[in-house]
C-alpha cells in the first residue's frame, strides 16, 4: 500500500493550522478500496476558529472597490487552470471520477464556472435606479457577511466554485465545509485561493462532517448564511438548525428528472439521454432517470437503452478512456444495490445489468449500468433518488399523461424534452414543475442559472443570479443624483 498523504490541517485566518484536537478520518480511494489520505474532522472549536476569522476579515474585504475582487478571481482563475491536473488527481482519489474525466469534466467545471462569474461580475450593477417614475431611489447590492459553504463528493469543484466564487465577489467572507470523504480536492484549491492572494479570513476551510461542522455552521450565531448542496433529507435538517439564528439558507437538492420522448424524437434521444444517466456513474442530481417515452416507440427504446448500457464499459478510475468509473462509498454501493433489488422485487423489467459486481470484478465500488423498463410511477425506483446508473423506462400514449407522470414526484430539478414539434416543446417547457428544462439535446446558455423547485431546493446557482444569491437588497430613498 503507499504511504497515506496527511491532509490533517485546516485552511484558517491564511494559513494551514492543526485540528484544535486530533480526529482522523482515512479518505477512501472508491476503485481500490484503500485509503489514500487522512484527514481531521473538525469541532467546535475549529468551527468557531474560522467563523471568528471570516467575521474579523469582512468590515474591510465587503468594501473593497469591485475591480479588486475581480482581479483576485481573475488570479484564481489562472492558478486554477495551471493546478487543474492536481485538482483532477485528488477527484480520482477521491471519489472515483475516471482520469480523463475528472480532467476535463470534473476539475473543467470549475474553471468554467470560475469564468463565467468573472464575465457576470463585470457588467454587475451594485447601484441600481428603481426607475424612471422614483429618480431618486435606488436599489443597492450588497454583501450578506460571513457563509457558510457546504459541499458534496459528486461534482466536488463544480460545487465548490459555483458557491466560493460569488461568495467572495459579492464582498461576502466564506467557510468551506466541503465532503468529508472527498475533501482532498477542495485543499488543492484552498491552495490555489492562498497562492492567488486572497486575504486572510476571506476564505477558510475547515473539514468535518454533517453532524459536527455542518451543524455548528448552519447554528453559528456569527454565520448570516448557508449554502448547501447534497439531500434533501440534509437540506431539511440544515433549515430547522438554521432557523433560530435566522440565516438566509439556500438549498441545492436532490432530482429525479424526467425525460419525455416522444415518436418524432431525434433519433439519437435515447441514446443521448441513457449516457446521461450513466455519466459519472450515475452520480449527478439532474439526470434524467425517469425515461418517459411515447408508446409507437416504445420498446424500440427499451432496446437502444440496453445496448447503451451493455456498451457502457466500467473500469478503474486511474486508467485513462471513456468508461464509468465505481460509485463513491460502500454505503453509496450498498444503497443503489438495494434499490435494484427493490426493482427487481416490485416487478419492473429488469433489461440490462443488475445487482452484483461487473463481470471480472472483485474489489472497488463498481455498479453495473441498469435499465428496468415497464416501470410505473408508484414504484419505488421511480420515486427515490437512486444515484447511481440506474435508468427507469415508463411508457405513455398522451401529451397529458407524460406531463402528469413527469409532474408526479416530490423533486423538481430538471426535465428534459425530446420531440421536433416546436410549439409542444414550448407548452411543456412552461408546463413541466421544474427549475430547468432541457430540450433536444440542447445545453442551456452560458450564464443560465441552475436551480429546482419543490424538495430539490431553490437555490439558483451560476451567472448574474448565482451573485445575487449571495447578496441582500437594499431599497434607499432620497439618493443624491448630482454625481451620477
Amino acid at each position: 500500500m503507499t504511504q497515506m498523504a496527511d491532509k490533517r490541517k485546516f485552511y484558517i485566518d491564511g494559513a494551514w493550522v492543526d485540528p484544535a484536537a486530533a480526529r482522523d478520518l482515512e479518505v477512501i480511494d472508491p476503485t481500490t478500496e484503500e485509503p489514500v489520505a487522512v484527514i481531521s474532522l473538525g469541532g467546535q472549536a475549529d468551527t468557531d476558529r474560522a467563523v471568528a476569522a471570516a467575521k474579523a476579515a469582512f468590515p474591510a474585504w465587503s468594501q473593497t472597490p469591485p475591480a479588486d475582487r475581480l482581479a483576485l478571481a481573475e488570479r484564481i482563475l489562472a492558478v486554477y487552470r495551471r493546478r487543474n491536473d492536481d485538482i483532477a488527481a485528488a477527484m480520482t482519489a477521491e471519489m472515483g471520477a475516471p482520469t480523463d474525466m475528472s480532467r476535463e469534466d470534473q476539475a473543467g467545471s470549475g474553471s468554467f464556472h470560475i469564468e463565467a462569474f468573472i464575465d457576470a461580475f463585470r457588467d454587475f450593477q451594485f447601484i441600481r435606479p428603481l426607475g424612471d417614475h422614483a429618480p431618486t431611489s435606488m436599489v443597492a447590492w450588497e454583501p450578506i457577511g460571513v457563509v457558510g459553504l457546504i459541499t458534496p463528493w459528486n461534482w466536488p469543484m463544480n460545487q465548490v466554485t459555483l458557491k466560493v466564487i460569488p461568495a467572495i465577489l459579492a464582498g461576502n467572507t466564506v467557510v468551506l465545509k466541503p465532503s468529508e470523504i472527498a475533501p482532498l480536492s477542495s485543499m488543492v484549491f484552498a491552495e490555489v485561493l492562498d497562492e492567488a492572494g486572497v486575504p486572510a479570513g476571506v476564505f477558510n476551510l475547515v473539514n468535518g462532517d454533517g453532524a459536527g461542522v455542518g451543524t455548528q455552521l448552519s447554528t453559528h450565531p456569527d454565520v448570516d448564511m448557508i449554502s448547501f448542496t447534497g439531500s434533501t433529507r440534509a437540506g431539511i435538517a440544515i433549515t430547522k438548525a438554521a432557523a433560530d439564528t435566522v440565516k438566509k439558507v439556500a438549498l441545492e437538492l436532490g432530482g429525479k428528472g424526467a425525460n419525455l420522448v416522444f415518436a418524432d424524437a431525434d433519433p439519437k434521444a435515447v441514446v443521448r439521454g441513457a449516457r446521461h444517466v450513466f455519466y459519472n456513474s450515475g452520480q449527478s442530481c439532474n439526470a434524467p432517470t425517469r425515461m418517459l417515452v411515447e408508446r409507437p416507440v416504445y420498446e424500440q427504446a427499451i432496446e437502444t437503452a440496453r445496448r447503451v448500457a451493455e456498451d457502457t464499459a466500467v473500469g478503474s478510475a486511474h486508467e485513462p478512456g471513456r468508461h464509468i468509473g465505481p460509485v463513491v462509498s460502500r454505503q453509496q454501493w450498498d444503497k443503489i444495490q438495494g434499490l435494484i433489488q427493490t426493482g427487481i422485487d416490485e416487478g419492473a423489467r429488469l433489461v440490462a445489468g443488475g445487482p452484483g459486481l461487473p463481470e471480472g470484478v472483485n474489489r472497488g465500488y463498481f455498479v453495473r449500468p441498469t435499465v428496468f423498463a415497464d416501470v410505473t410511477n408508484d414504484m419505488t425506483i421511480a420515486r427515490q433518488e437512486i444515484f447511481g446508473p440506474v435508468l427507469a423506462i415508463m411508457p405513455f400514449d398522451t401529451e397529458e399523461e407524460a406531463l402528469r407522470i413527469a409532474n408526479d414526484t416530490i423533486y423538481g430539478l430538471t426535465n428534459y424534452v425530446q420531440t421536433q414539434d416546436g410549439p409542444r416543446r414550448s407548452r411543456l417547457a412552461r408546463q413541466l414543475r421544474s427549475g430547468m428544462v432541457e430540450m433536444n439535446g440542447v445545453s442551456r446558455g452560458r450564464g443560465s442559472a441552475f436551480g429546482g423547485v419543490k424538495a430539490s431546493g431553490r437555490a439558483r446557482e451560476g451567472g448574474v443570479w448565482g451573485l445575487e444569491e449571495f447578496m441582500d437588497s437594499k431599497q434607499i430613498s432620497g439618493w443624491d443624483t448630482s454625481a451620477s
